[in-house]
This record gives C-alpha cells, sequence and structure tokens, in this order.
C-alpha cells in the first residue's frame, strides 16, 4: 500500500525574503496576470522556476525557460535564499480559508512527505481523471532542467478515526511557515522531526490507497522520469544508513500532501467549459440537435450565480449552455442519454460532465477525445462570470457552466479504476508552491 518518506526539504530562508513575495499558485492555476504581478513581486519568485517567461533571443542564445529555470534554481540555493533541512522530516499542512461566495470559515488539515510512485496498476495509487498531452511535456522539460519538484501532489486517502491527524496535530507546535495568499487563504506548516512520530505516521499510513486530488500530469511525469531513471539510481541508493523509510532512489517518489477524505475542509468546486473557433457555429442549430438528448429549458435573464442555484437544484445531469443567443438548462432525457452513453460504466453515466463531454462536445460539436487531449477549440474556467463573458465579447461560441462533482462520486469512480473527463475538478484552496521543494540531487 501507500508508502511515505521524510525528506530534507528545500524551503525560502525568510530571513532573506518574505514567503509573500516568493511562494505561488499551483502553475496551472497561474493566469497570464498573475504570473507577471508574481514577477513584479520578487526576483525570487517561485514562478520564474516553474512558469517562466520567454525571452526575445532566446532561440539565438539557445536559451528557454527551462534552462533559466535550473540556472535560477542552482543560484537561489548558492546564495542562501534557499536553504536545505538538517535532517529529514514531514511537515503537518493546515490551510485556513472561506468558501468563494461565503463567509463561512473551514480548515483542511493534512500531512506534506515524500510518497512511493507506482504504476495505476498496482492499486495503490488511483487516478480519477484523463490527463493533457501538452502540460505533461511540459513539466518533464522543467523536471530534467532542474531535477526537482516544487509543489506537491494533493492525495486523498480514507481514515475515519483520523488516526494520522491525531499523531500530526496532537504534536504541532508554533507554525514554522505562515503566509496568506492572495485569495485570502492562510497556510501553515509545522516541521516533524521526531523519528518516533515519523514511523508512527508510515504505519498509519501503510494501509492506506490513495486518490490523486490534484496533480495528474505532474504525477504521471515523475512517474515516467522515475521509469527513465530506474536502472542507475537503484546503485544509488544500496549503500545508505539511514534508520528511517525511505524511497530506493531519489526519483523513485514525489513531493505529495496527503488529506483525509473522511475529515472536514474539502471542497470542490465546479470547473466550467468554453468552446471557441468553431466554424460555422449556429446556435439555433445546435440546440435543435442537442434537444433528441436533453430538454431544453429557456433560462431568465440573470447574473451567472442566479443560474448556477437553478442548476444545483436539479436532480439528474444536466448543465446550462451560454450563447451570444442566451442561456438555456440542458437536462439530459434518460433513454437517449442511456442509449448515447451504453459502452460505458454506470457511475460513469450518472455524471453530468460524461453527458457533457461524450455528447455535446463529441457528438454534436466533433470535438473528440483527441481534440479535448489537445486542448483544441476548448478553455477550462473556474469563475462562470468570466466563461459568459468570453461568449459575450466573441472570444468564445458557447459555453457550458457545470455543478461540482461530489466526492462521493470521485471516490466511487476512482476506486472502480475508471476515470472522468480532463478538468472534472478543482479542489480548493489550492497547495502552495514553494513552502518545501524535493531536489533530486
Amino acid at each position: 500500500m501507500a508508502s511515505i518518506y521524510p525528506f530534507r526539504a528545500w524551503h525560502y530562508n525568510q530571513t532573506a525574503v518574505r514567503l509573500e513575495d516568493v511562494v505561488t499558485q499551483p502553475y496551472d492555476k497561474i493566469s497570464p496576470a498573475m504570473q507577471q504581478a508574481y514577477y513584479q513581486r520578487s526576483p525570487y519568485n517561485l514562478v520564474r522556476i516553474i512558469l517562466g517567461l520567454p525571452e526575445l533571443f532566446d532561440a539565438e542564445r539557445r536559451e528557454s525557460v527551462y534552462t533559466r529555470a535550473a540556472r535560477d534554481f542552482r543560484s537561489w540555493r548558492d546564495q542562501g535564499v534557499l536553504i536545505q533541512e538538517t535532517d529529514p522530516c514531514v511537515y503537518a499542512y493546515a490551510q485556513r480559508f472561506k468558501a468563494p461566495g461565503t463567509e463561512t470559515v473551514q480548515e483542511r488539515r493534512g500531512l506534506i512527505a515524500l510518497g512511493k510512485l507506482h504504476d495505476y496498476a498496482d492499486q495503490v495509487v488511483f487516478r480519477h481523471e484523463h490527463t493533457l498531452s501538452r502540460p505533461k511535456s511540459d513539466r518533464l522539460n522543467l523536471l530534467e532542467a532542474t531535477r526537482a519538484h516544487f509543489g506537491q501532489i494533493f492525495m486523498l486517502y480514507s481514515d475515519p478515526a483520523r488516526s494520522v491527524e491525531s499523531i500530526l496535530y496532537d504534536r504541532a507546535a508554533t507554525a514554522d511557515v505562515e503566509v496568506t495568499d492572495e485569495y485570502g487563504v492562510l497556510h501553515r506548516a509545522w516541521r516533524i522531526g521526531d523519528p518516533a512520530t515519523i514511523r508512527l505516521l508510515t504505519t498509519a499510513m501503510a494501509d492506506k490507497k490513495l486518490i490523486i486530488a490534484d496533480g495528474h500530469h505532474r504525477y504521471e511525469t515523475a512517474l515516467r522520469y522515475s521509469r527513465e531513471h530506474a536502472p542507475d539510481a537503484v546503485a544509488k541508493a544500496e549503500h545508505s544508513t539511514s534508520q528511517l523509510p525511505q524511497p530506493a532512489y531519489p526519483e523513485a517518489a514525489v513531493m505529495m500532501t496527503f488529506v483525509n477524505m473522511d475529515s472536514d475542509g474539502l471542497l470542490i468546486l465546479p470547473t466550467h467549459r468554453v468552446v471557441h473557433s468553431l466554424d460555422g457555429f449556429i446556435p439555433e442549430e445546435f440546440l435543435r440537435a442537442a434537444s433528441e438528448f436533453f430538454t431544453v429549458y429557456p433560462m431568465p435573464a440573470a447574473d451567472a450565480s442566479a443560474r448556477l442555484a437553478i442548476l444545483h437544484s436539479q436532480q439528474g445531469p444536466a448543465f446550462i449552455a451560454v450563447t451570444h443567443a442566451g442561456a438555456v438548462l440542458l437536462r439530459s432525457r434518460p433513454e437517449a442519454a442511456a442509449a448515447a452513453l451504453a459502452g460505458l460504466p454506470e457511475h460513469q453515466r450518472q455524471l453530468d460532465l460524461v453527458h457533457l463531454h461524450s455528447i455535446v462536445l463529441d457528438r454534436l460539436l466533433g470535438l473528440d477525445a483527441e481534440k479535448v487531449r489537445e486542448q483544441t477549440h476548448i478553455r477550462y474556467l473556474r469563475d462562470a462570470d468570466e466563461a459568459v463573458s468570453q461568449v459575450r465579447s466573441g472570444q468564445a461560441n458557447i459555453a457550458f457552466l457545470t455543478n461540482p462533482v461530489t466526492l462521493e462520486q470521485l471516490r466511487e469512480v476512482a476506486f472502480a479504476g475508471a476515470v472522468m473527463p480532463q478538468k472534472s475538478t478543482d479542489f480548493y484552496p489550492k497547495l502552495l508552491s514553494g513552502l518545501t521543494i524535493y531536489a533530486l540531487d
């Protein structure tokens, strides 16, 4: 089952920089505007490594965002901007936040440690959604250049008794790291280096199965990299004298945050779809075609939040389609949808996003699995107002507003060995990148 390990993390030297100036959201949640803001915030902001900006004469100089990332990572360590733990440790990691649109304060608690990389066939680590080609290529280039992991894979495990949390937080003292991000989320982390406590944690996690909540692309990239480096690296680990558990070789593990899916603070937001650059798209023709599979209900003029409230009250698969002609609610016709999705398992046929991808995007709009995987004609947005705005401004043909996937749906699909469409879940808040860094060398 799950194997976790302490590690000698690199982290920012808080006597040299302010954490608020240097840590970031995960790379795939950094918009161009956020990227520019991070660049301006500090010359040591992690964005320069995980999502650097190309420069004008890169080709002539044989430079790239990846070569600069490797150079910056090396330089920051040499300068003492980044420093390394003396001894292997793990971290308790708590995030205090308000759910978007509410004033309710919640806290999500987890454990930062290394986790062993497993093939999905081992049935220790389970995915819940398909991945996209371009992000994996990009992350592999960065990993090859820097030989380091700068953000954690977000992993879920089941522990109704909350035994892991009690080990972690009964011993938590004053936080070693405390920073508030741009969304008002308070992130705190405590270093745990006591060998006895670490052994308790590794034992408590040993029978767990893991579901990737966030970080599928980085997980699959790390797994590929591990396979490629295993033969040479095994010899390096043979002479270790460590008294604590450790990976067979550095590339055999990746940095993870483990969160108990049976505890409080787990929030999943919807990810809306925006379809653009379709040739000859006519809303009226689309709705006529959609009516074979969906009951079409015109929606009243209202803002996105009011429309989403109506969507949330629906029974059965449904979503909202917005074109320049207006907004409609599409609710699946059970018999027609069942026939269209007959080749899929029952637990997948219950998902709104499967109806959207398999029937609407593929069958009605001609965006097959390959085009979706390559992100041809499709964007993914958390903000419903922004999705609608792109349609109104002419940047998109149609937007689909969706309900969030539930934790129960995710658990059922993942443990059945199935997957959801790409970008099915958006866990909030995100794990900050740069709190801890795992360098392979």
